[in-house]
Formats: C-alpha cells, sequence, structure tokens
C-alpha cells in the first residue's frame, strides 16, 4: 500500500474539442497551445503544485499520444514523485476491446483502484480545457469546514451564455438546492465550473451505484450531481472570483490569448507567488531585427521578428519576415510569416507557412456583413500561396496547399 494522501486530484483530458475544428483534428484539447509557450493542461496541473496536492491522475482518451508525450515523467511541474506523482490513466484494455470512458463518472469509476491506493478522505475532479489560477487548498478547506460531501466551484455569468453551463441555485449559506445541467431556460447564473471536491467515500459509493445503472449516461453533470442531491447529500458552492475561461470555441482561444495582453488583465502569467509551469523547448533567445516593429505581444524563444507585430502572441520558433505584419493573431510553434504577408485575427497552427503577399483573416470593421466575420484558423503544416487570400472565419484543414485569390 502506498503512503496516504488527503487529497488526490484526477484530470478529465480526454476531449474532443470539436468545436475547436483543425486545431484538434490530431490533438488532445488539453494539449493544445497556448499562450506563447504553454498547453492548456499546464493551468490545472500547476494548480495542483502550487495548491500542494502531490497525486495526481490524467485520464486521456481522444487522441492522446502528443499528450501523453508532453505529460512524460511529470518533471516540469515537480510531479515525478515516488509516492505520488503524474499518472496519464488511459481507459482499461480489456482483452482485445478498449472499454472507452462512457462519461465524466464512468472514467472515474473506471480508476476507483487507481485511487484507493492512496486511501483519500478527499477526492478534486478537474476539467483539462479552461485556463485559471485557483488554489484547490482552499476549496479542500472550504469542503471540510462545511462538512459538506460535494463542493461545485462556481462562477457568475451573464445570463445569456448560462444555458452552457450546469447550473446551481443556493441558500444563503452556499448549500445547493437545485442543479440543472445546461437548461433550456436558466433559472440563475451561477455556473459550475467543472471542478468539485468530493468526500471520497461518499463519490466512490455514487460512482458505483451509477455504473450499475443501465439507463445512465454515466456524467457528473446529468446523473451523479443530480443523484446525490435527490438523496440529500451536503452540497455547497464555492465561488470562485477570479479569471476562469473555457477555451473550448476559436473565439474563446483566440480571445483568452488576446487577454494575456491587456496589462490591466486578472491573469498575470508573470506572477512568481503562483507560477505556471510547462515543458519548454531548448532553443535559443528570440531576435528582434532593427527594423522590427514590436508592440503589445508575446514574443517566445526561438522567435525571429523582422516584420511587424501588433497584438500578437508568437510561440517557439516563428519567423516573421521584413515586410510581414502580423496582428491580433496567434502564431504558433514552427510557423513563418513571409515578406509581405499580412495576417489579422487569425491562429496559425504549427509549422505553417504563409507564402509572400498572402492575406489571411481581416479586421471587423472592414467586413460589411458582421455575420460574415471571424477568426481564421489556419490547421497545422499548411502552405497558404504566395499572394492567397484566407477570408475571415475561415478554417484551412492541416496539410493544405492553399492557392484561393492568387493571381
Amino acid at each position: 500500500m502506498l503512503p496516504k494522501q488527503e487529497v488526490v486530484a484526477m484530470l478529465l483530458a480526454g476531449g474532443q474539442g470539436s468545436r475547436l475544428g483543425v486545431l484538434t483534428k490530431n490533438l488532445a484539447k488539453p494539449a493544445v497551445p497556448y499562450g506563447g509557450k504553454y498547453r492548456i493542461i499546464d493551468f490545472p496541473l500547476s494548480n495542483c503544485v502550487n495548491s500542494g496536492i502531490e497525486t495526481v491522475g490524467v485520464l486521456t482518451q481522444y487522441q492522446p499520444l502528443e499528450l501523453n508525450e508532453y505529460i512524460g515523467s511529470g518533471q516540469p511541474w515537480d510531479l515525478d514523485s515516488m509516492y505520488g506523482g503524474v499518472h496519464v490513466l488511459p481507459p482499461y484494455q480489456r482483452g482485445k476491446k478498449s472499454d472507452w470512458y462512457k462519461g465524466t463518472a464512468n472514467a472515474i469509476y473506471q480508476n476507483i483502484n487507481f485511487i484507493d491506493r492512496y486511501q483519500p478522505d478527499y477526492v478534486v475532479v478537474l476539467s483539462g480545457d479552461h485556463i485559471y489560477k485557483m488554489d484547490y487548498s482552499r476549496m479542500v478547506a472550504y469542503h471540510k469546514e462545511k462538512e459538506a460531501d460535494c463542493t461545485i466551484a462556481v462562477i457568475d455569468v451573464p445570463l445569456s451564455e448560462a444555458s452552457r453551463f450546469g447550473i446551481l441555485n443556493t441558500r444563503e449559506d452556499n448549500s445547493i438546492y437545485e442543479f440543472d445541467e445546461k437548461p433550456k431556460v436558466p433559472k440563475s447564473t451561477k455556473a459550475s465550473m467543472g471542478i468539485y471536491v468530493f468526500t471520497w467515500s461518499k463519490l466512490r459509493k455514487y460512482l458505483i451505484e451509477d455504473e450499475a445503472d443501465p439507463k445512465s449516461s454515466n456524467d457528473f453533470g446529468k446523473n451523479v450531481l443530480p443523484n446525490m442531491l435527490n438523496a440529500g447529500e451536503r452540497m455547497f458552492a464555492y465561488e470562485f472570483q477570479g479569471y476562469w475561461k473555457d477555451v473550448g470555441t476559436i473565439e474563446s482561444l483566440w480571445e483568452s490569448n488576446m487577454d494575456l495582453l491587456d496589462p490591466n488583465g486578472s491573469l498575470d502569467l508573470s506572477e512568481e507567488s503562483w507560477k505556471i509551469y510547462s515543458r519548454n523547448p531548448v532553443m535559443p533567445p528570440q531576435y528582434v531585427a532593427k527594423d522590427a516593429v514590436v508592440q503589445n505581444s508575446l514574443v517566445a524563444e526561438g522567435c525571429n521578428v523582422y516584420g511587424e507585430i501588433d497584438f500578437a502572441v508568437l510561440f517557439a520558433g516563428a519567423y516573421i519576415a521584413p515586410g510581414a505584419v502580423v496582428k491580433d493573431s496567434i502564431i504558433m510553434p514552427g510557423s513563418r510569416v513571409e515578406e509581405g504577408a499580412v495576417v489579422q485575427y487569425a491562429i496559425i497552427s504549427e509549422n505553417t507557412v504563409i507564402g509572400k503577399g498572402a492575406h489571411v483573416g481581416a479586421r471587423p470593421e472592414d467586413i460589411d456583413n458582421k455575420e460574415e466575420w471571424g477568426v481564421a484558423v489556419v490547421g497545422a503544416d499548411c502552405t497558404i500561396a504566395p499572394g492567397a487570400v484566407v477570408p475571415p472565419k475561415a478554417m484551412i484543414e492541416e496539410g493544405t496547399t492553399y492557392e484561393e485569390g492568387t493571381k
């Protein structure tokens, strides 16, 4: 038996991220690059370490290879402990058949034996696809103080967006009396963040009961949480006030990257007391040429900037040629923007070349019909031909040689 851990974290990282289109065609959503040098999963992993949680199970499923390689032994997050650390937990293989996780609750159910090895009092269940900084130890302390069976982190959202979330209603003491998963007509603006603290003995019981129910979707929001509430278990909301972004769409991923460029923004990646750790490539320092123009941008190591960038996030090894212009855009690792090319309001995925004089995306004010505007996305390993025009809202499949608009 391994040494007892008071808290074990289980990180759900198997999401397909279909709303991110070409960015997740061959990549799990938590492995999507973010903020010049990170992957989305760096945020919950770093939160665990900073919160003093030493044992983390990462539940993978869709396109897990790159995510598994990225996490590795867990060393960048100081999660390579012999008695805890990070463990990648794919769905179990039974004979020749892989039993895919059927839902979020089933994913935890399949790993009951893993959790039991550490004899935890509490289990923290996390999503692997949100950008935020949070001290889970404070939430666990709140859970203990309330003598709760389940505590759900909540954030206030606009009523117009509430139907995208699990919505809670609470009493004055923050005890939950109603939970509705993605309601068509929301009764409240208290949205579940997909972050839960459970008393393990209680959660274990409900997972086993849920698995035995043939009608269940094996999902926390649809099944386990309503079942606990209906049974009268002690359930409380934990109100979170900081920055939190669900980056499950192209627009929200782009917005969250741009938020990093706001000097008055609430997400500070340079904060010494709460670092976000990542696995970084070994590359030389970035180079900014004397004629380059760089304003309000993040430029990672290994970048070469000869042109103009403004409100840009450049990942490692990006190249911006003389005369090229990149504004309000994200350039992922190893991509090149050649001479005279203009990239605006766009996401350029890894190892892609934007040819000389090409145009990708456009400013909203330059489009008459606002419904035709959106962030343009170019997939990995693409070549945009010299002089080609990629319109706003376009999504170019990875590996494409794109020539439309050339003369």
